[in-house]
């Protein structure tokens, strides 16, 4: 620059980069010469901003044809346009990364995750050396940040760079790369969508060309080689866009120094010394700084013209884009353009997505899970076709995108969990390895399912349940005895002992006087059979007339109506409504009991849920730990199975839990035949059901739109009551079969009853055999004195007569103090008008059954004062029978061994008051 100062010049151009403009900078402001500063960045590597420094003074010498650097706004606005928020920068060698620092904080404000990486100059040995320190874990999760990536570097190198990603399996179809540059051109455009896949996104600056083609080589007076204004050109298409700008920069200074010649205001070149402390700047150059400034040019470039501040405000950037896509070599077109005045026009978002899938066809795995999917047709050399919750809601998001799919099954049958090298298996393996483009069924959204693959926005709730069968309702045959308890029972037993001794002992302590024919007596038996009788509401056949006895039977017939009738209320109870319960009602009551042993699926989610929680010693619930030492026993081997139907059999064929999504549960309780089973569980959803896909699928943002457009209008309950009727056949939540409606009550009830009657019967058919037994056996002896014996009527007849007649002294009276009686009550004896009454069974035939009681020891009764003074007996004899002890072996009835009826005539005494023996016609029988 020197060299040139000194052999004298008008202006100064300089294609440098950011390095030497500084000095030129400050050379030329110091010698007052124009200078005219075009960047070039190095290899076509896209520039950063020079940071050169100016001022308003007038010392400022300094011009820049090219614009600034816009990439920070341009990157923002594109970037924000897409909706990301989580991408990975790749710049090279020779790019400055501090030219996008403005970029970098401003997506930091706006929470957005952002990776830097350098690409080396070799980048076949960068790639080589990822796949040998990574592991596999970490390679995916390398391959999920690729998704989405920024690439700040020149043609050639992304060129290598996107064929090494591509051919190495690091990216796939899903995946969405921009490329900035502006030194790109046409060709290498072409070059780059024929290497990349998935979507790519290129930023260039483009100039305006005119529409008419006979103009496009002429700028004003000046005519342009056809070689440079043919954008078709090879030549044009290879220039650099340094180049184009010095180019236009010549044509600048002529125009400039052509005004100044017209306008003959020409200074002298300047023949300045610039290593002179004492050297002058130019004097001239201050007129030509000005006249540079205030012209300007329409060229390549198109309008080149200067600010106030001497930057050039022209500038345009072309947004050019494809659509997603596993074909190599597919169409660009142009998305939109940016200028710094109106920023972006144009639509970036990709309108085949937006809401037709036309022609699309997607490969779907899935595992077979009730009522999600299902086989529902299987033919012999045709495709299965299934069906299923999750099948009904593909089905909608197919009808309305308009897409195609085909369903396979998981080879493993699993839904897929991280294995000891860092891969996945199951249903997940196949989205990591590319397989697949989405998976469907009953899969939970899950941390570290995340981590390598995309979900959608959940389509149904999930919670863990517990699946039970419900307690087998045993036959009872004493349902009866239901209502109280064993105590209880046996303390109303005890109680009716009690009570018939303590009348028994009542009535031999203060005997009650019994009627005249009084058929019954107070022995220990008739006490006991009578409290029976009484507390079964049956009577009794013992009259009580002391106030005590009457008072302790008053006592008891309250207490026999009480417990009676809360019998009877109790059993109403217990034959109509089952009272069975079981004591889990919810997954604490599974965690406390160790009877019935549970399980899960083996490396399920639910699996790996409890498993972290029960070993996370931080865990405020003991539940989780307390469920992971039952599941966990013989390391998981002994209580887990591994596939769901296996778990819901073993609940059905024996004494086992199976923990497992509550949805899938509560289908098979609903649908089984036995409706022998029951579901517990949280009501609380801490996750749910979604769609996995691709990392960085293009569909997941359609589909969460369109399952929530399916959740607003209705049509997700719809498809939900279909597969989880409201009224089932079955009961869920109840732990035995109980009754849907009231009805008749079955044998099975009353079993006991007659159980309890028959063995009555056979008790009373065994001792009825046993009296006969001992009858007949008693009636081979010699019936002692003090034994019960049978005695005949006309014996009895000639004993009464002979007690009648024993004196027949005419002036002998009874004694009152010796007239031996039968126990009948005295105060009863007839008066008498009463015996008159009794005339009426003369000449009759009456058959009469004498009772004596046990508790008679004697009877020698005297008469009081007040009976034998309603009695004139006149001169009777007196006379005095001794004991009469003899009962019968039914307790005190005499029974006459002839058959036919036996008459004793009544004998008459002598001077007896009564005359009532006078008739010779009258005659008893007893």
């Amino acid at each position: 620059a020197c060299d040139l100062m000194n052999q004298g010049i008008l202006a100064l151009v300089s294609s440098i980069g950011c390095t030497s403009a500084g000095s030129l900078q400050s050379l030329a402001d110091a010698m007052h010469i124009p200078h005219l500063f075009i960047q070039r960045s190095t290899a076509g590597t896209p520039r950063s901003g020079c940071g050169l420094t100016r001022s308003n003074r007038n010392d400022d010498y300094t011009l820049s044809v090219r614009p600034p650097v816009y990439l920070n706004d341009v990157i923002l606005r594109v970037v924000t346009e897409y909706a990301w928020q989580k991408f990975i920068i790749f710049y090279d060698n020779d790019y400055d990364i501090r030219g996008i620092q403005e970029f970098l904080d401003k997506v930091s404000q706006q929470g957005m995750d952002v990776a830097l990486q350098k690409v080396e100059n070799n980048i076949n040995k960068m790639i080589t050396g990822l796949f040998a320190t990574m592991r596999i874990e970490e390679l995916n999760r390398y391959r999920d940040t690729l998704r989405r990536a920024i690439l700040i570097m020149n043609p050639s190198t992304a060129k290598s760079f996107l064929t090494e990603v591509v051919e190495t399996n690091l990216v796939a179809f899903d995946c969405h790369w921009i490329i900035i540059n502006e030194e790109i051109n046409d060709v290498d455009v072409q070059e780059l969508v024929r290497r990349s896949i998935g979507r790519l996104t290129i930023i260039r600056q483009t100039f305006p060309v005119p529409q008419n083609i006979s103009q496009r080589c002429f700028r004003g007076n000046h005519r342009i080689s056809s070689s440079l204004c043919d954008p078709k050109d090879p030549f044009s298409q290879s220039m650099e866009i340094s180049n184009l700008y010095i180019y236009d920069t010549v044509l600048l200074l002529a125009n400039a120094f052509h005004k100044k010649l017209e306008d003959r205001k020409w200074h002298s070149m300047a023949s300045l010394t610039c290593i002179r402390k004492n050297s002058k700047p130019w004097q001239g150059g201050r007129s030509m700084l000005e006249t540079i400034k205030k012209g300007g040019v329409n060229g390549l470039t198109g309008e080149l013209e200067f600010a106030e501040n001497g930057g050039n405000p022209n500038v345009h950037f072309e947004i050019l884009g494809t659509n997603y896509g596993e074909d190599l070599g597919r169409g660009i077109r142009k998305l939109g353009c940016w200028n710094p005045i109106t920023g972006l026009n144009g639509s970036l978002t990709d309108r085949k997505l937006e809401n037709n899938m036309r022609g699309v066809v997607l490969r779907v795995v899935t595992v077979l899970e009730e009522p999600f999917v299902m086989v529902s047709e299987n033919v012999l050399g045709k495709p299965k076709k299934y069906q299923g919750f999750s099948i009904d809601v593909l089905e909608a998001l197919a009808t309305y995108l308009g897409f195609k799919y085909e369903i396979y099954v998981a080879p493993d049958h699993k839904y897929g969990s991280p294995q000891d090298d860092g891969s996945w298996n199951g249903l997940i393996g196949e989205l990591v390895f590319k397989r697949a483009d989405i998976g469907i069924s009953a899969l939970t959204i899950t941390p570290d399912r995340e981590n390598v693959v995309d979900f959608t926005t959940r389509y149904m709730d999930y919670s863990v349940g517990v699946l039970l069968r419900k307690a087998e309702k045993t036959v009872d045959m004493f349902a009866c005895l239901a209502p109280f308890d064993l105590s209880l029972w046996a303390c109303i037993a005890g109680t009716v002992l009690l009570v018939g001794l303590l009348v028994y002992l009542l009535n031999w302590l203060n005997p009650p006087r019994l009627q005249m024919g009084s058929m019954t007596s107070t022995t220990l038996y008739n006490s006991m059979w009578f409290v029976y009788g009484s507390f079964v509401q049956q009577g009794g056949e013992v009259p009580y007339t002391t106030l005590a006895t009457r008072l302790m039977m008053g006592a008891w017939w309250l207490f026999a109506l009480i417990v009676i009738s809360s019998y009877t209320a109790n059993l109403a109870a217990f034959l109509t409504i089952t009272r069975i319960e079981n004591s889990i009602q919810s997954l604490q009551d599974l965690s406390r009991q160790t009877d019935i042993p549970y399980g899960t699926v083996l490396d399920s989610a639910v699996y790996e849920h409890v498993r972290v929680k029960g070993m996370n010693p931080f865990e405020r619930d003991s539940m989780y730990a307390q469920m992971w030492r039952m599941m966990n026993r013989s390391n998981g081997s002994e209580n887990n199975v591994l596939e769901s139907t296996a778990g819901i059999q073993k609940v059905k064929h024996g004494n086992y839990a199976f923990v497992w999504d509550a949805a899938v549960l509560e289908y098979v309780a609903i649908n089984d035949a036995e409706c022998s089973f029951y579901t517990v569980g949280n009501t609380v959803a801490d996750r749910g059901y979604g769609i996995a896909l691709q990392h960085g699928s293009p569909y997941r943002d359609v589909f969460s739109q369109r399952i929530l457009e399916l959740q607003q209008n209705g049509d997700m309950d719809i498809l939900k009551h279909k597969w989880w009727p409201k009224n089932g056949q079955c009961d869920l939540y109840s732990s035995v079969d109980t009754k849907q409606k009231g009805g008749a009550l079955d044998i099975k009830s009353f079993a006991g009853v007659f159980c309890i009657l028959a063995a009555g019967i056979v008790l009373s058919c065994f001792i009825a055999m046993l009296e006969t037994w001992w009858n007949k056996r008693k009636g081979s002896r010699v019936p002692s004195k003090e034994d019960d014996k049978e005695i005949d009527l006309e014996h009895l007849h000639r004993r009464v007569n002979s007690l009648c007649t024993d004196d027949d002294s005419p002036h002998k009276q009874f004694s009152t103090s010796s007239i031996d009686l039968t126990p009948l009550d005295i105060d009863t004896l007839p008066t008498r008008q009463a015996l008159e009454q009794i005339s009426d069974f003369r000449n009759t035939h009456i058959t009469t059954t004498t009772f004596i009681p046990e508790q008679i020891q004697t009877l020698s009764r005297t008469l009081s004062a007040k009976a034998a003074s309603g009695f004139s007996f006149g001169s009777v004899p007196e006379h005095r029978t001794g004991p009469f002890r003899h009962r019968a072996p039914n307790g005190g009835f005499f029974r006459s061994p002839i058959k036919t009826m036996s008459s004793i005539p009544y004998q008459p005494t002598p001077t007896l008051g009564l005359n009532i023996g006078s008739d010779p016609d009258r005659g008893t029988s007893i």
